[in-house]
């Protein structure tokens, strides 16, 4: 009898386990991804064709054209605006049934691929990107074969779509290639790229470029620069580089092209004219050149303008000065001894004339 009680507890308990489960289930938001432009039919869980239901997006009535068939919804010509979550419930009770993310999207199409090499001669890398949107998440498989057999790829820490590959073997003549595929919920498509090691060495560009005047050499600038930090073995595999400069009055470069030096002493420049200076680098052997480095400005050498003396004391001293006319209330200047004596002369001259005649 104990054993009969407790296999029946344990019927039950599996009964009441699968229920929850199942109900559980049900209450889990599940994915559907769509085709735009298609028309999407929506099943409400497992419920008969002669189910009765009604349906909610994102907690409000369903708006955009669509028809019920039982208890499935039928919307017509889906487009990113149908994009939401789908809740249906069972009539009369409104037990809720079934909820549904709904994605509308598209395939990919075959993935944008480029390899470079700017390590050379350790690795390169790949980097691929979609030249259309999906507008749903889209992953990409990478599959890099040389000589029959395939090289390990290592994701890139920090930039999602790019991966990196080590050089098996240094001056190989065998062809890389290349196999990226674009995988999503509604399809995949793929791009498959072959090349030779030496076409894709691109170096990146000079780093710490500086210019500056020489003092005294009013058409000279000093440039200097350092190898890009990337490039792992400047000794071995030396580069060479190309400066360009031109004053920012025109508009034409001109260029020099150097073997392995990192530094140039331009001397045709104008005088007093502000210069803007960029560098690139490229094997000595193979590959392409660079991108330009960061651009530079400098002027050069302007000699300081002579000190002009003053010459206000000199002016002054040589200059005749005139006093402006006296007003009727200010002094009047002094007059000389002379000329008073002689105006008392003048004045008396009469008076003595007279005495004069009355004594002779």
């Amino acid at each position: 009898m104990a054993n009969l009680v407790t296999s029946l507890c344990c019927v039950v308990l599996a009964a009441v386990v699968v229920a929850y489960a199942q109900r559980r289930s049900q209450l889990v938001a599940r994915n559907q991804y769509e085709r735009m432009g298609s028309d999407v039919t929506m099943q409400c869980g497992s419920l008969g064709n002669d189910a009765s239901v009604s349906w909610k997006v994102n907690g409000t009535d369903v708006k955009a054209q669509h028809r019920l068939e039982g208890p499935r919804l039928i919307l017509t010509e889906v487009n990113l605006g149908h994009n939401g979550l789908y809740s249906c419930f069972q009539n009369p009770h409104g037990e809720r049934r079934d909820t549904i993310f709904l994605h509308i999207g598209i395939p990919p199409r075959e993935p944008s691929v480029t390899c470079r090499s700017n390590t050379y001669p350790k690795g390169f890398y790949c980097s691929w990107h979609q030249l259309h949107p999906t507008y749903i998440p889209t992953t990409f498989e990478v599959d890099v074969q040389h000589n029959q057999r395939s090289l390990e790829v290592q994701k890139d820490a920090v930039h999602k779509n790019r991966c990196h590959v080590r050089f098996p073997e240094v001056f190989s003549i065998f062809p890389y290639k290349v196999n990226v595929t674009a995988v999503n919920a509604l399809g995949n498509a793929y791009l498959t790229i072959s090349f030779e090691e030496s076409t894709i060495v691109k170096p990146d560009p000079p780093e710490r470029v500086t210019a500056t005047p020489i003092r005294s050499s009013p058409r000279r600038l000093e440039v200097s620069w350092h190898s890009p930090a990337t490039w792992p073995d400047i000794d071995n595999f030396p580069l060479k580089y190309f400066l360009r400069y031109r004053p920012l009055i025109r508009e034409q470069w001109q260029h020099v092209e150097l073997s392995d030096s990192t530094s140039h002493t331009i001397t045709d420049a104008y005088a007093g004219k502000e210069y803007i200076i960029q560098v690139a680098a490229k094997d000595t052997e193979i590959g392409t050149w660079s991108d330009w480095s960061v651009a530079v400005h400098a002027t050069p050498w302007i000699e300081d303008p002579v000190p002009i003396a003053s010459t206000t004391e000199g002016i002054f001293s040589t200059e005749t000065k005139t006093s402006p006319i006296p007003s009727s209330n200010a002094p009047q200047k002094a007059e000389p001894p002379v000329g008073r004596a002689a105006r008392v002369l003048t004045f008396f001259s009469p008076l003595l004339l007279g005495m004069l005649l009355l004594f002779m």
